[in-house]
């Protein structure tokens, strides 16, 4: 350890000293990182606990024709006062950039209401303009690539260009797949506690709540979806609505037949139970086929690793012993 120290020229006192400083920096870094990091479960539900007032503030607003225009209103200039807002209405960019559909994949990835859109269409615009300028700052200012010529210099910054454009959607579609991802593995045991609390006595929406506490331990983004199922069903007029919805936030078919389940139980008064075992059972049995399908896909996926990495060192280990001996021999 003196040699260690003596190498970097330190005393074995500074070097003592540099490693106490050490240990205590990591061991306040392990206690003060996990208190930083916060609750995720606890700022979702914070998250849904708004947007579930905002479904009441609209609803009653929605009542009065006097309230909803002053409540427009009151939106339309809070919308206004941004930057990116100002941007895209200025540049129209709903009409250029938006439909319906990006509006389902900013839902399904958990961004609802119009601020989520506003930000999404105004990177949309200036992110190719942002690459664009770094890309032409790096290649023309930098000198890199001056053995290229112009032309294929300048399609480099079109094609960064084109990469920043596209670059949102690239985000919102990786974000929606992990959040369906994440619903799709628990909703079989959130329908199972759905059937037990609705086999128990309790109403639907009483059950969702009940679900939605113990959910989210494993999965917050259901425990949200399902937070936000049970505002709706005591806020809007049509409880089918409130089930159409929830499908049409997750984008998942297990959840589809859930709720046309549920829509057919509220007009016909069919037994709710049977049909929510049924349907538990069959989204077990799909999570179940899913991760066999991965399993079977791992050997030929693992094929060319194996023959990449593993092979050349297993014929070291094996021809190396004998390559030596022969070299000595000879």
């Amino acid at each position: 350890m003196q040699s260690v120290f003596a190498l970097v020229g330190l005393t074995s006192s500074q070097g003592l000293a540099l490693l106490v400083c050490v240990a205590v920096f990591a061991t306040v870094m392990s206690v003060a990182l996990p208190m930083l990091s916060g609750n995720e479960l606890k700022s979702r539900m914070k998250a849904v606990a708004l947007e579930r007032e905002e479904v009441r503030a609209r609803e009653r607003a929605r009542m009065s024709i006097e309230k909803e225009r002053g409540r427009k209103g009151s939106v339309r200039q809070a919308e206004n006062k941004g930057l990116a807002a100002a941007v895209v209405e200025k540049f129209n960019l709903k009409n250029a950039l938006a439909d319906e559909k990006t509006v389902g994949k900013l839902r399904i990835a958990g961004y609802r209401g119009q601020r989520p859109l506003t930000l999404f269409l105004f990177t949309r615009a200036t992110l190719p303009l942002l690459f664009f300028v770094l890309a032409a700052a790096y290649i023309f200012g930098a000198g890199l690539l001056l053995d290229r010529p112009f032309v294929m210099r300048g399609a480099v910054c079109i094609f960064v260009a084109y990469f920043g454009f596209y670059l949102p959607n690239i985000f919102i579609s990786n974000k929606a797949s992990k959040r369906k991802q994440s619903i799709s593995r628990a909703w079989p045991d959130a329908l199972d506690l759905t059937l037990i609390c609705v086999e128990s006595g309790l109403t639907i929406e009483a059950a969702f709540r009940r679900v939605s506490d113990e959910i989210g331990i494993q999965s917050v983004p259901l425990a949200e979806e399902l937070v936000l199922v049970c505002a709706e069903l005591s806020y809007l007029q049509e409880r089918k609505t409130a089930y159409e919805n929830l499908f049409l936030r997750t984008g998942i078919d297990d959840v589809r037949s859930v709720s046309t389940a549920l829509i057919q139980a509220e007009r016909y008064g069919t037994p709710l139970g049977q049909a929510l075992r049924t349907l538990s059972q069959e989204s077990r049995d799909n999570r179940m086929n899913n991760a066999e399908k991965k399993a079977a896909a791992l050997p030929p996926k693992l094929t060319v690793p194996m023959i990449i990495f593993f092979l050349p060192v297993l014929f070291a280990v094996i021809i190396g012993p004998a390559i030596i001996q022969i070299m000595h021999t000879t």
